[in-house]
């Protein structure tokens, strides 16, 4: 009987060692902690957020329970992708770290941490949210029936709204996730091709770095 237990527990910790190297290689567990670093090299997708990962992080999250915070190093990607892995955080009551630097769609996953800290060196970067030419074009083109702009000016006029109800949204979540409305505001002074980087006492004044988990009090 004894030997039969032996075996089985090495198999299950086999299973799980097994679990964790098949982990894509943007993630890594770390204890409690799941690791999310785009700057990873890969052969296969750019280092970056991609809509691939919002699949890899909801089933990572599902296989193990135990994980409670998310770790990130990653200058942006995807706004979208970053909005679906924040709804992941929000569900799973994570708390978020910077080590490194977070960018652009990144911040959008920290801000969704119950409690958000930045190890020292670390950098937190803002700027306008862009949509370059070539893919507006293709948009486009895909979508014009479907949506009868019968001319590229209709569609120019359908950006103007939807722009400033994107907008309207970032602002929102910024503000529902405890940052100062001013400074969420300020965080669209800067172009798409430069980046803002607050300091650490400006960050935990306007509420982006937060030692308490929301909810809590000291």
């Amino acid at each position: 009987m004894l030997r039969v237990t032996t075996v089985l527990s090495f198999l299950a910790l086999a299973s799980s060692a097994s679990a964790k190297d098949t982990l894509p290689q943007k993630f890594s567990l770390q204890g409690g902690t799941l690791v999310y670093d785009t700057e990873r090299k890969t052969e296969d997708e750019p280092a970056e957020i991609t809509e691939q990962d919002i699949g890899r992080l909801q089933e990572i999250l599902k296989k193990n329970p135990e994980i409670s915070e998310l770790q990130l190093n990653s200058i942006g990607g995807s706004v979208y992708a970053g909005e679906e892995m924040a709804g992941l955080v929000l569900e799973h009551g994570l708390d978020t770290s910077v080590d490194g630097a977070c960018i652009s769609a990144c911040v959008d996953v920290f801000l969704a941490g119950s409690r958000r800290r930045m190890t020292i060196g670390s950098k937190i970067g803002f700027h306008q949210r862009n949509w370059p030419a070539v893919a507006v074009h293709k948009y486009y083109r895909s979508e014009r029936k479907a949506q009868r702009w019968a001319t590229p000016f209709e569609f120019g006029s359908w950006i103007y709204v939807d722009t400033q109800r994107e907008i309207h949204d970032h602002l929102s979540y910024m503000v529902a996730r405890g940052v100062d409305p001013g400074f969420a505001i300020e965080t669209l002074r800067t172009d798409p091709d430069g980046e803002w980087y607050p300091s650490r006492l400006r960050l935990i004044a306007a509420g982006v770095l937060r030692e308490v988990r929301q909810g809590q009090t000291r």
